[in-house]
């Protein structure tokens, strides 16, 4: 599993905490067409986004098609509203991340992995005493935004951020399909193998990281449907586990809340990372196998 599965739903969580790095200048060599779907009935338009949570700065990804559903939109919908406290986000990784009689984080990852998770340590300044005292899950968590900045990300540059300052900017309302402390118990309720594929999968080589983000944006950026799909289907990327907790049991809770939203007037736009909206078990399956209609609009 490489920084393609990382872009789950743990990164809209830790875009929102992490530290803003210092990312390269990545120039916007032409504008975006990402997937975008409706779901409608005769007083309701649903519009569902696939997002990615991490962007080069000034990446530019709204379309025309895109531009006209978010000024249509009555409200946001995304993964999960957090609060801007770092303060207050540390604490609840801390709280939920502190483990008693786990060995320490070197010994947590195949033995091929040690001498470069060590190198990553050291190049988040995280005390290697702390990350040992925390739930692997955790511990891979907070080392995920120097492996952001080490292709040129930053934390916090996504999709979301950018929708969420255009919808805040005229009060329309923001609100979220899950609680953070929710998707955080996510990632908590994996086994102790699966938090361990998790942590090895954040210790990889820059360049690899470089050339699989520049593959999946891509990917991302033309609206490729199979190609992102493939992304999550391929089982060296996602342990069985790890696809049904991450991805299939929230899909079918979010199905379920859209059908449910169908009967409230009014135009929304639901954007979620761009994985939910594709593959066999994509949110659009579990609404067709509902019985409703969903169109690609792009």
């Amino acid at each position: 599993m490489t920084i393609r599965s990382l872009l789950l739903p743990a990164l809209l969580f830790l875009g929102a905490c992490a530290p803003a790095a210092a990312p390269r200048a990545e120039p916007a060599a032409r504008i975006a067409h990402p997937g975008l779907w409706k779901l409608a009935d005769e007083d309701t338009t649903i519009y569902l986004f696939g997002t990615i949570h991490v962007l080069p700065r000034d990446y530019a990804w709204e379309s025309p098609t895109l531009k006209d559903a978010v000024a249509r939109a009555d409200e946001l919908v995304i993964e999960t509203v957090i609060g801007r406290d770092p303060q207050a986000i540390a604490q609840m990784l801390l709280t939920m991340g502190r483990a008693t009689g786990l060995p320490p984080l070197s010994d947590r990852v195949p033995a091929e992995k040690k001498a470069a998770l060590a190198e990553l340590i050291a190049r988040s300044k995280l005390p290697p005493q702390l990350l040992d005292g925390m739930k692997t899950w955790t511990a891979a968590m907070m080392l995920v935004a120097s492996t952001l900045t080490d292709i040129g990300l930053e934390p916090g540059s996504g999709v979301e951020e950018q929708l969420k300052t255009s919808f805040a900017a005229n009060q329309r309302p923001i609100s979220g399909l899950e609680k953070p402390e929710q998707q955080l118990g996510y990632l908590d309720s994996l086994s102790e193998t699966d938090q361990r594929v998790f942590l090895a999968s954040v210790v990889e080589d820059p360049e690899k990281n470089r050339t699989e983000f520049a593959d999946m944006l891509a990917a991302w950026s033309r609206g490729d449907e199979q190609a992102i799909a493939r992304t999550f289907d391929d089982v060296e990327n996602m342990t069985p586990l790890l696809r049904t907790v991450l991805l299939e049991r929230r899909n079918v809770l979010w199905s379920a809340w859209l059908a449910e939203r169908l009967e409230k007037p009014g135009t929304v736009l639901v954007a979620v990372g761009a994985g939910h909206l594709a593959g066999r078990d994509s949110v659009q399956a579990k609404l067709k196998a509902q019985g409703l209609k969903v169109t690609r609009v792009e």
